[in-house]
C-alpha cells in the first residue's frame, strides 16, 4: 500500500450561505469548515471494529480522501467493498476479516479503534506507546467538526442516554437542530461527514448531543473538546475492562480533559472516586454538581429543580410537575439535560426549556411502557438496566404499583468484591408482588436475594421466555411486568436492544 505525507498546502475552504432566518436569529452567512474534504488524500486508514461505529469512520476516512484497509475478527461479516454503501470507494477500500498480518496496521498512517475492541488486542496498545497514529472513533470524527457546533458531551454509569435523549428533544422543540448520537444511536463520524465540504447537503445542526462511553475513551482524546460535559454517576460497571474504579473513574473523567475556558462540567456531589480523578482539572473548568450548589438540587415533593451557578449567571427553577416518564430519577435526568442546555449559551433560558417538559419521552428501553394488555397488566421494558445501580432507580420509580420483576443474564462482579451487588434491591424488592430470575446468572440472583432477606416469591427460569410466562401467572389485574435485568444479556442475546425487543413481542403476544 502506497504511503504518502498528509498535503498541508491545501486552504480551509468556507461553504457560502444565503443569510436566512432561524427561530433563533441569523444563522451565519458562513460556516467554516475545520478540513478540506480531502484532507486524508494519499494516507492509508486501518479501521478495527466494524460494527457501527466501525463501519462509520470508515465511511468518513473515504470521505476524506484516505484508502482504507477495514479489520474485524468475525469471519462471517460481509466484505465491505461489496456493501452498496460503499460501492463508490471501492477501490480505496479493503476489507480483512478475522487474523491478519500485524504489518497492516504497522504501516498504516492512522489507527481508527471501534469502542467494542480493546486495546489489549491486536497489540494496539504496544502499537499507541510506541507513538503510532491510535485513535477512537470518537476523536477521529471530532477532528473535522466546524468550531461553530457546540458539543454537549455526557457520560456515567446510568442515565447517559435518558439525559442524552432529554436534551435532544428539548432543544428540537425550542427549533435549533441538533444532531444527538455517539455511542446512542447514530455515530460521531456521521455527523462529521455532514460537515464535508463535499457533502452535498452540508450540515444543518447547531449542537452535537453525544453520548459518551467509557470505551470511547480508553484512548486519550485529542480532539474532542466539548462545550459542556457532564459525568452522572460511577458505580461498578465495565470492571472487566476497566479491573477498578479508580481506573474507570480516570477514563471517564477524560471527557473533560480539552475543555478550556471554564467551560461547565456537571458531576455527582459525593463520588470520591471523580472527586480524585479530576483533581488536575479543577482549576480550568466551572464545576457544577448533581445535589448541591453550585449546580442543581431538586425538591422532589414540589417536583422542581433548583439550578444555580453564579459563575454563568445562572439561578432559575425549572418546575418537573408535568412530566410523564416513570420515576423520580427522571427529574434529575432532565434537570441536568436543561443545565447543560443553558450552559451552551446558545440563548436558551431555563423559562423556555420549562415549555418541553410534558413532551419529554424516554429512550427505548429504559422504563419505556410497552402495552396495557386486556387483562390490566403494564408491560414495562427495562433492558438497559444492565446492572443493578440502573435496576435500582428504575425500581424506584414504580412506588405505588405492585409489579412482578423480571431479574437475569449475566451479573456483574462488584470491584474488590466477591457479591454480584443483588441484595441492595430487596427492601424495594419486598414491595412488590414477586420475582422471577432467569438466565447464565438466574440461581445466583435468586440465592443471593433469598440470604439477604427477600420476603416475596422467587421463581427461576432458564431463559426469558419461559421467565415471562411465569410472570403471566403470578401478576393480578393491575400490576406490571417490568424487565428490569441488572445484568448484561449476553448468555441469551446479542445485546440489551435484542433481550428488550424479544420482551416486547413477548408482551404483545
Amino acid at each position: 500500500m502506497k504511503l504518502n505525507s498528509l498535503h498541508s498546502g491545501s486552504q480551509t475552504p468556507i461553504l457560502r450561505l444565503k443569510p436566512t432566518h432561524s427561530p433563533n436569529g441569523f444563522l451565519p452567512r458562513s460556516i467554516r469548515a475545520c478540513v478540506s474534504s480531502q484532507d486524508l488524500q494519499g494516507q492509508s486508514i486501518a479501521v478495527i471494529g466494524l460494527g457501527k461505529s466501525g463501519k462509520a469512520a470508515v465511511k468518513l476516512a473515504l470521505a476524506r480522501g484516505a484508502s482504507v484497509v477495514a479489520i474485524d475478527h468475525n469471519q462471517n461479516l460481509g466484505l465491505l467493498e461489496e456493501d452498496p454503501h460503499f460501492e463508490k470507494h471501492s477501490g480505496d477500500l479493503r476489507t480483512v476479516l478475522g487474523n491478519f498480518d500485524g504489518d497492516l496496521l504497522n504501516s498504516a498512517d492512522r489507527v481508527v479503534v471501534s469502542p467494542g475492541v480493546h486495546l489489549e488486542n491486536y497489540g494496539l496498545n504496544s502499537l499507541w506507546h510506541s507513538g503510532k497514529q491510535v485513535m477512537s472513533e470518537l476523536d477521529f470524527a471530532a477532528e473535522i467538526l466546524p468550531k461553530s457546533i457546540k458539543v454537549l458531551a455526557v457520560t456515567g454509569t446510568n442515565g447517559k442516554s435518558t439525559v442524552v435523549t432529554f436534551a435532544g428533544q428539548m432543544l428540537r422543540q425550542l427549533g435549533i437542530e441538533a444532531f444527538v448520537g455517539g455511542n446512542l444511536g447514530n455515530p460521531l463520524s456521521e455527523a462529521a461527514l455532514q460537515c464535508l465540504p463535499s457533502t452535498s447537503s452540508g450540515h444543518k445542526f447547531q449542537v452535537a448531543v453525544v453520548e459518551v462511553s467509557s470505551y470511547q475513551m480508553d484512548i486519550p482524546n485529542k480532539y474532542f473538546s466539548p462545550s459542556v460535559a457532564a459525568v452522572l454517576n460511577l458505580t461498578p460497571d465495565h470492571l472487566e475492562r476497566h479491573k477498578t474504579m479508580m481506573n474507570y473513574a480516570m477514563t471517564k473523567s477524560r471527557i473533560f480533559s480539552n475543555m478550556t475556558d471554564a467551560k461547565l462540567a456537571i458531576l455527582p456531589s459525593d463520588n470520591h472516586y471523580l472527586n480524585e480523578a479530576i483533581d488536575g482539572l479543577k482549576y480550568k473548568l466551572n464545576l457544577s454538581w448533581i445535589g448541591n450548589y453550585p449546580g442543581i438540587k431538586i425538591d422532589l415533593e414540589e417536583k422542581i429543580a433548583n439550578l444555580e451557578v453564579p459563575a454563568l449567571g445562572i439561578d432559575s427553577q425549572l418546575k418537573l410537575d408535568a412530566m410523564k416518564v416513570i420515576g423520580t430519577h427522571n427529574y434529575y435526568n432532565a434537570a441536568v439535560a436543561a443545565l447543560s442546555i443553558v450552559g451552551l449559551e446558545i440563548g436558551v433560558d431555563v423559562e423556555a426549556i420549562g415549555s418541553t417538559i410534558e413532551k419529554l419521552r424516554p429512550p427505548l428501553h429504559r422504563m419505556q411502557i410497552v402495552c396495557n394488555d386486556s387483562h390490566g397488566i403494564t408491560w414495562i421494558n427495562d433492558s438497559k438496566a444492565t446492572n443493578v445501580d440502573a435496576t435500582y432507580a428504575g425500581l424506584m420509580g414504580l412506588k405505588g404499583r405492585k409489579s412482578v420483576i423480571l431479574l437475569g443474564g449475566v451479573a456483574k462482579v462488584l470491584d474488590g468484591q466477591d457479591s454480584i451487588g443483588f441484595e441492595r434491591l430487596v427492601e424495594v424488592l419486598n414491595n412488590h408482588r414477586c420475582v422471577i430470575t432467569f438466565g447464565s446468572s438466574g440461581a445466583l440472583i435468586q440465592s443471593t436475594l433469598s440470604d439477604a432477606g427477600l420476603e416475596i416469591p422467587c421463581l427461576r427460569a432458564s431463559n426469558l421466555v419461559e421467565a415471562v410466562h411465569f410472570a403471566r401467572r403470578m401478576a393480578n389485574f393491575g400490576d406490571a411486568i417490568v424487565l428490569s435485568p441488572g445484568c448484561a444479556s449476553f448468555d441469551e442475546f446479542r445485546d440489551f436492544e435484542q433481550r428488550g425487543m424479544v420482551f416486547q413481542e413477548l408482551a404483545y403476544a
